[in-house]
């Protein structure tokens, strides 16, 4: 034989050795499954009842239970608990496979680690790569239960597992010789419990079916599902630290559901635009999958499902996977009333982006025309829908890896001239925790020598190659993002389904250089985490008395300023509800009033009256808006964020319009974009910032004050918009001359106090450190 073959030959059986045939000990658990699978207890058996049944929800501690008596009774599944929720409930999960893989997880774990990693290869990576796949397995991780509200996931979550755990069918036997199924049975354990807690508590009243009033994640609520690059909640760590990021998964099935009067079923592909640093692999990946699952589920039967509408894959804030090599397989299944029935007449249902529920289309081929829908139903449509998604993927187990392998491949080549070779970072404050996102994403970070005298000692700036791994990850967080125009028939902006920026460098005050062409950079980097612009993140002890406003309709942004106060700002705060601030007396106890970001009707109105139960209706009413107004004629600071800004203009008769608050979205459109700003750095609030900042701005209030002269004396421009040119760093931004020169946060002086209007959210989703200096000094009364 000649020798480049026989090496070749001795490297294959190398690779082979490990799986040459199960251990032992695994044939005789393989022996015994015919045995095991008939002691697998059912989901009833354990809850009392069976998942989908009207009218019942688990609790979290049952579902525990369910899966750590499924794993004690079946050699098929593995069960352990990853942490701790951020209630203290154990987060967990369960890997299914086949008993002789379940005994091998180390060794295809690592099959993995070097297929997403091709530099780990060696010499001859092809043919290393090639062994590599033919005794690997398709991973696949099913998300459940990450919005808790949506009960049908993590209900079926325990359906899934255990047809997988008992089934001899020959299609689960495929599944699992071919597979590792990793199955998350919630990513929001406490919202189980907000959710159950409060359904049961309403069952049988007016208020049956109605949805908790609190966020069913304790800080985030609905946003937990937003926080996929940022990494601030503790669920997102666990799941990136100890499934995404050990596993490397190829496929994620993620398990939703979407409003009860449109389509049954959402699968992708996706609607555009997708985002570039995607690999083109995944998108081709998705839609072959998206498109067997519609396929096999509309001949057996099933109606009203569509692809290619509603959902876009433009942001890595849902789709961690999208930029590690695995496709992000959303499922979005029609609701019901928590877990009562409904009925759906013709009449009701509706369009949706990119189909009609109504009419017969190429993506919506199958009408459901209306009538009965259950919860069991809905665990129908997403058992259905995982199990075709597991056969595509036990049927092309070779076709996932390699393609799983030639994303890899491309990511960590070397660069040519010309091509973006990675970022510069100088150092700046902030630059830390911008490092630390990368990190736990899985980027290398270089450091780089700079040319001139710096901040760090070293002389060093960070580097971040594009020849690696997760390049793509990081690329996507710090280059600006130029979301397409994209229109309908008519003329009208088509919505994103999120936001269109995700530009960190700029929310977190960090410039990043691309580099063009190679550099001599050193060895991995560590740096100490910066301090914040503007002060020393703990309000001292003598600080004013803060208050944060928490309606009781559910404001994520509440949320999210106090996950802030509580774990960034560390500022002392109380909570501020709707019958304490109606009662008056607000000075007395506090010195600044902060009414996060949300509708003017909703704080001023809250729940109608009969929609909930009596405690939670009314919101402030015109009690609340005379505590306020007394509030800060006494001395007292409000500071209102966002569309809140547009409640104090008009309650408290504030010299201030909104410039934006008539036109059509033709005339000015900014979905969720990054906005340059101009700072008046003479002002408090703004002492010691560079004068160019940035907003947020999504459904934002743009300023003008009045003219008349009195308005003028006790009205203050902090922040405006650029008088010439566009102010848009990031994003989409239609009518960009509209807001020229206007303002973006404005203090108005009230009696002996003042109100902080924020045309922007400066702590959005706990990102935007550029601008929390902002709001720090305004609390501190600066």
């Amino acid at each position: 034989m000649p020798k480049h073959l026989l090496s070749r030959a001795l490297l294959l059986l190398t690779l082979l050795a490990p799986l040459a045939g199960p251990a032992p000990h695994a044939r005789g658990a393989r022996a015994s499954v015919h045995a095991a699978a008939a002691s697998v207890p059912a989901p009833e058996e354990v809850l009392g009842f069976r998942p989908g049944d009207d009218r019942k929800l688990a609790s979290w501690a049952q579902t525990v239970e369910y899966f750590r008596r499924l794993s004690q009774a079946s050699p098929r599944v593995k069960f352990e608990e990853l942490g701790k929720t951020t209630l203290g409930a154990p987060f967990v999960l369960a890997t299914i496979s086949a008993p002789e893989n379940i005994e091998r997880l180390e060794t295809y774990k690592d099959i993995q680690r070097r297929l997403a990693d091709p530099r780990t290869l060696g010499r001859a990576p092809e043919a290393r790569a090639e062994g590599l796949i033919s005794n690997g397995k398709t991973v696949v991780l099913i998300t459940c239960g990450v919005h808790s509200t949506e009960v049908g996931s993590y209900l079926s979550g325990m359906l899934i597992a255990h047809r997988l755990a008992s089934s001899d069918e020959p299609e689960v036997q495929e599944i699992l010789r071919n597979t590792i199924v990793l199955l998350v049975p919630s990513l929001n354990p406490d919202g189980v419990d907000i959710v159950k807690n409060w359904y049961d508590k309403t069952l049988g009243t007016p208020f049956e079916g109605t949805n908790p009033p609190e966020l069913y994640h304790h800080y985030v609520g609905h946003d937990d599902n937003r926080d996929w690059y940022a990494f601030t909640q503790v669920e997102t760590q666990l799941t990136v630290d100890k499934v995404h990021n050990v596993w490397h998964p190829q496929i994620v099935h993620d398990i939703h559901q979407q409003g009860a009067y449109g389509s049954r079923l959402f699968l992708p592909p996706y609607m555009q635009p997708v985002e570039p640093n995607v690999p083109r692999q995944l998108v081709e990946g998705y839609t072959e999958l998206g498109h067997f699952i519609a396929d096999n589920m509309l001949k057996a039967g099933f109606k009203g499902i569509t692809w290619d509408s509603t959902y876009d894959a433009w942001t890595p804030s849902r789709a961690y996977s999208h930029y590690h090599g695995g496709v992000r397989v959303l499922s979005e299944t029609a609701s019901v009333n928590l877990a009562t029935p409904i009925t759906v007449k013709p009449e009701q249902l509706r369009a949706g982006e990119g189909y009609d529920a109504r009419k017969a289309t190429p993506n919506f081929p199958v009408l459901w025309p209306g009538g009965e829908w259950r919860l069991r139903d809905i665990t129908n449509y997403m058992t259905t829908a995982a199990f075709e998604l597991l056969k595509h993927a036990a049927q092309n187990r070779e076709a996932w890896l390699r393609r799983f392998y030639s994303i890899g491949k491309e990511a960590v080549r070397p660069r040519r001239r010309g091509e973006l070779y990675g970022f510069r970072i100088p150092a700046a404050p902030n630059d830390g925790e911008l490092q630390n996102i990368l990190e736990r994403a899985g980027v290398e970070v270089r450091m780089l020598p700079r040319s001139g005298p710096g901040r760090r000692a070293q002389g060093l700036d960070i580097f971040v190659p594009m020849a690696q791994p997760y390049g793509g990850f990081a690329k996507a967080l710090l280059e600006p993002q130029h979301y397409p125009d994209l229109r309908d028939a008519e003329g009208h902006p088509i919505a994103p389904y999120d936001v269109t920026a995700h530009t960190l460098t700029l929310l977190m005050g960090v410039p990043a250089e691309p580099v063009y062409a190679p550099v001599k950079v050193g060895a991995p980097a560590r740096i100490e985490v910066a301090m914040l612009p503007g002060h020393e993140r703990d309000i001292v002890p003598d600080s004013p008395r803060v208050a944060l406003y928490k309606s009781h309709v559910p404001s994520m942004d509440e949320g999210w300023t106090r996950w802030a106060f509580e774990n960034q700002l560390h500022v002392r705060y109380a909570s501020l509800q709707d019958a304490e601030v109606r009662a008056g007396g607000l000075r007395a106890k506090y010195d600044s009033i902060i009414i996060p970001d949300e509708s003017p009707r909703a704080i001023l109105e809250g729940y109608r009256k009969g929609s909930m139960p009596e405690e939670f209706t009314g919101g402030l009413g015109k009690e609340g808006v005379k505590a306020l107004r007394e509030f800060v004629e006494e001395g007292g600071t409000l500071i209102t964020l966002n569309e809140a800004s547009d409640f104090a203009i008009e309650q408290l008769g504030l010299p201030v319009r909104d410039v934006t608050a008539d036109l059509k979205r033709t005339e000015f459109y900014c979905p969720g974009s990054i906005l340059r700003t101009v700072l008046d750095t003479t002002h408090p609030l703004a002492k010691g910032m560079p004068r160019e900042s940035i907003a947020w701005v999504e459904d934002s209030p743009v300023f003008e004050i009045k003219s008349d002269p009195p308005a003028l004396d006790r009205v203050r421009v902090v922040a405006r918009y650029p008088e010439t040119g566009t102010p848009l760093l990031s994003g989409w931004l239609l009518g960009a001359e509209r807001i020229r020169g206007k303002a973006a946060l404005v203090e108005a002086r009230v009696g002996k106090g003042r109100v902080y209007l924020f045309g922007f959210r400066p702590q959005y989703r706990a990102q935007s450190l550029a601008t929390y200096p902002l709001l720090f000094n305004a609390i501190a009364g600066r």
